[in-house]
């Protein structure tokens, strides 16, 4: 059985879990093993270490922290996207994101703004949207606004609704660590190619692991991206946060977006306490951690 904890406590479990999946995940998104066997190096040749760095998918959560938190529209959330965007703190900006901004940017509604289409299928709207999940009054139709800010399609929709259905049933309690995640996903999502990749993934059957699951796809295509992201959190209470994150780092792709979704949901789940304090000091250690810890300190949902 998952422990007990207030909303506030998994709230923090969200933040911080998403945040260290990103930071860590950047340092390898879309790396590709390098065959050097046919090279001489005189010497020992020593990579330099990897080294953590907090992207868009932890900085437009926290903007959405902070709109929510406020009990702000929409609107107001697409401006603070256009802040954080002119602020420079959008690293590792995505196509369709990038377009909305740039349109916003021109006085563009974000209606209007942006992309659509299947060239919107991106993973951009799931990455940020865990937030809604705490903020009991935010309905479907707020997930499916807040999306199409940056990514007008149903998929990239589904996919964020996803993300929050989980959290939210971590936080009633009907997802437990004894629980299947996709059985109670499942009959709750539109008939979308993302909720046919989850059933491709139950068919595949108890003993597939995330190594199994990600060679299905594990690029930024939310159809590969969240179900991934999802089976990896629901296996983060048997296998532990660390070997969960280390696990979707080694399969490779888009492993920041990745990472942090499964450590937002796992985080929420599990709550702080199963954080490992060797991850949580290095997330501590970054010079943008004063952000985050004000936003967990001002922005928490009561």
């Amino acid at each position: 059985m998952t422990a007990i904890f207030s909303k506030r406590a998994r709230f923090e479990g969200c933040i911080l879990g998403g945040a260290i999946g990103d930071a860590w995940g950047s340092c390898f998104e879309n790396v590709v093993a390098q065959n050097d066997q046919r090279t001489f190096y005189l010497g020992k040749i020593t990579p330099p270490p990897p080294q953590w760095m907090l992207t868009d998918d932890t900085w437009l959560t926290l903007a959405t922290c902070e709109v929510l938190s406020s009990n702000k529209n929409t609107d107001a959330l697409a401006a603070q996207f256009l802040q954080y965007y002119k602020t420079g703190r959008m690293a590792g900006i995505g196509a369709s994101t990038l377009k909305a901004m740039q349109d916003l940017s021109a006085g563009i509604h974000w209606r209007y703004a942006g992309t659509s289409g299947e060239y919107s299928a991106g993973n951009g709207a799931a990455m940020r949207i865990a937030p809604f999940a705490f903020w009991d009054s935010r309905s479907r139709e707020d997930v499916r606004d807040a999306c199409r800010i940056t990514h007008k399609n149903e998929e990239a929709y589904t996919g964020a609704l996803a993300v929050v259905l989980a959290i939210r049933a971590a936080i009633a309690g009907t997802w437990t660590t004894d629980a299947d995640l996709f059985d109670i996903l499942i009959p709750q999502l539109p008939d979308t190619r993302l909720r046919d990749r989850m059933i491709a993934i139950q068919q595949l059957g108890p003993a597939a692991g995330i190594k199994e699951v990600a060679a299905l796809g594990n690029n930024g295509y939310v159809v590969n991206s969240v179900p991934l992201a999802l089976f990896a959190a629901s296996r983060a209470a048997h296998m532990g946060m660390q070997d969960m994150f280390a696990a979707i780092i080694a399969a490779g792709g888009d492993t920041d977006t990745n990472a942090s979704i499964a450590g937002q949901v796992a985080g929420s789940l599990l709550g702080p306490t199963k954080i490992p304090a060797a991850l949580l000091q290095k997330l501590q250690s970054l010079p943008e951690y004063v952000y985050i810890d004000r936003v967990l300190v001002h922005c928490s949902p009561t």
